[in-house]
């Protein structure tokens, strides 16, 4: 099934709006501010097994209907985030699984997160590439409601191995005023999380949290996403 019509049904079965291509007037522009437009970048890598690709996806989902987690996203200063979800593996392939979608409720919520559990593997494996992954995700946030704050949440357990240098990446994107922040798992590179401190993460806030293996992704997840709902100096 082409890219285009897989993301539309996406938004079908999600009851949201198709948006539109990079380039073309956001569909959200009307939209309310939220407090933080939010992309997770997914690692479907070589690396990255069938089961270990589950525990990402079932780790994230289970974080989004954790009721702290719920609480953070309709307290904050307007009540709302945007989160869009892709994967990426090589420098040729990546891919957005859930388009822009607002969360402004427990029941938004628990609805992002039962989506994220189910979706399958789209991307064909591939070598690790970290810089297209983030110059990628940086290209989705014109298409996002109006907000406070833009942040690339990537998750991964190897280096970049191919495209740009990720340095030279990650410094273009945080110019454009986006934060990257990192979630690595340390199962195969144990210094894994002082190569993203050095060489990926950047931007206002930006932290690395590490996960020793996949069994410890779901904790370390939800602390990542509580602390990026949050804001900038909660630990």
């Amino acid at each position: 099934m082409p890219a285009r019509r897989l993301l539309a049904l996406i938004c079908l079965l999600l009851g949201l709006t198709w948006v539109t291509g990079p380039g073309r007037t956001p569909l959200f522009a009307q939209q309310p501010e939220v407090d933080l437009a939010l992309i997770l970048a997914i690692d479907c890598s070589f690396s990255v097994d069938a089961n270990e690709f589950r525990l990402q996806m079932q780790g994230l989902g289970e974080a989004f209907m954790r009721p702290d987690v719920k609480e953070a996203i309709t307290k904050g200063p307007n009540g709302r985030i945007a989160v869009l979800a892709m994967q990426w593996s090589d420098e040729a392939n990546q891919m957005v699984i859930i388009p822009w979608m607002i969360i402004a409720s427990d029941k938004d919520a628990d609805r992002l997160g039962a989506s994220l559990v189910e979706i399958p593997r789209r991307l064909a494996e591939g070598g690790t590439s970290i810089s297209m992954a983030i110059e990628y995700a940086a290209n989705l946030f014109p298409q996002a409601p109006p907000s406070l704050r833009h942040v690339i949440d990537i998750s991964s357990d190897g280096r970049n191995n191919i495209g740009p240098p990720v340095a030279l990446s990650r410094n273009k994107v945080v110019r454009m005023g986006i934060t990257i922040n990192a979630l690595t798992i340390l199962n195969e590179w144990p210094t894994l999380d002082k190569y993203f401190e050095e060489n990926v993460v950047g931007g206002q806030g930006n932290f690395v949290i590490p996960a020793d293996d996949y069994a410890a992704y779901t904790e370390a997840i939800y602390k990542k996403l509580l602390r990026e709902i949050t804001g900038p100096g909660i630990s």
